[in-house]
C-alpha cells in the first residue's frame, strides 16, 4: 500500500505495507510512479519525500509477484527510471531494512537520512539476478569498486555508518527524529528559489544522465532474462521454501 499527501509544497510518498515489511508489489510501483508524475507536474510542489516507518523502509521486491512473471520487473523499471529523471528534489527517510530497490533508489535521491539501526542490502546476485536502477554504474562511482563489489557481488549487508562513509546517505539521525529531520530538509528546500534548485540538480545529474539511462536499460534487459534462468528459479524457490539454495549443478 502506498499513501500520498501534498502539504506545504511537499509531496510525501509513504510505503505502508508493514505487515509484509513494505515489500513492493506491482501495484505499489505503479502508485509510486503516478505519485512522482503528479508531483513533478504540480507547480505547487517543490520537494518530494519518500519514507516507510521508522523501523522499516522496505524489504525490497515482493518475490511472489516476481515469480508470477516479468511484469513486476517492468513496473520496477518504470518507477526507478521516473525517479532518476525527477527534476524536483527528492528526500528519503530510511529506517530498518532497506533491501534491493530500498537501497538502489537512494542513489537517485538528493538527500537521504538514515537511523543508526538501518541495514542495507543488495541481494541480486545471491538471488540469481543482476543489479538494477543503474546501481552497477553509480555504486562503484560513489562507494568505490571494492565496496561496491562486496555489496553487489556478495550481497553483504552494510550499516548506516558504512552507507554514510560511502556517500549513499546524507546524515544519520536518531530513530525518533528521522521523519522530522527529513521533513525539515524538505521544508528548507521549498523555501529556496525553485528554478535555481531545479537547475542545480539538473547540472549535477547531467554528466551521467545518458549513461544512467543506458545502464538502467541494459540492467533491465538482463534482469528480465535472469528471472527466467534456472539459477534464479532455484534461488527464488529456495527463498520461498526457507532453505539454502544449491547452485552446485550449474
Amino acid at each position: 500500500m502506498i499513501k500520498t499527501e501534498t502539504l506545504n509544497r511537499i509531496t510525501t510518498i509513504e510505503l505502508a505495507r508493514l505487515d509484509k515489511k513494505n515489500a513492493l508489489t506491482f501495484a505499489m510501483y505503479a502508485a509510486m510512479s503516478e505519485a512522482l508524475a503528479a508531483a513533478e507536474s504540480d507547480p505547487g510542489v517543490r520537494a518530494i519525500l519518500v519514507h516507510g516507518s521508522r523501523d522499516c523502509f522496505t524489504a525490497g521486491n515482493d518475490l511472489k509477484d516476481f515469480l508470477e512473471g516479468p511484469s513486476g520487473a517492468a513496473q520496477a523499471l518504470r518507477f526507478i527510471s521516473a525517479l532518476s529523471k525527477v527534476e524536483k528534489p527528492v528526500i528519503a527517510a530510511v529506517g530498518g531494512p532497506a533491501v534491493g530497490i530500498g537501497t538502489t533508489l537512494l542513489l537517485h535521491c538528493d538527500l537521504a537520512y538514515a537511523t543508526p539501526g538501518t541495514r542495507f542490502q543488495l541481494p541480486f546476485v545471491p538471488l540469481g539476478l543482476v543489479p538494477e536502477g543503474a546501481s552497477s554504474l553509480l555504486l562503484p562511482r560513489i562507494a568505490g569498486h571494492a565496496r561496491a563489489s562486496a555489496w553487489l557481488l556478495l550481497g553483504q549487508v552494510f550499516t548506516a555508518d558504512e552507507a554514510l562513509a560511502a556517500g549513499i546517505v546524507t546524515e544519520i539521525v536518531p530513530e525518533e527524529s528521522l521523519l522530522e529531520r527529513a521533513r525539515s530538509a524538505a521544508a528548507a528546500l521549498t523555501a529556496l528559489p525553485p528554478e535555481s534548485v531545479r537547475l542545480t540538480k539538473q547540472l549535477m545529474k547531467r554528466p551521467l544522465a545518458a549513461a544512467v539511462a543506458e545502464q538502467m536499460a541494459e540492467e533491465a534487459r538482463l534482469f528480465a532474462e535472469r528471472l527466467q534462468s534456472a539459477e534464479a528459479k532455484e534461488a527464488l524457490s529456495a527463498f520461498m521454501e526457507k532453505r539454502k539454495a544449491d547452485f552446485s549443478r550449474f
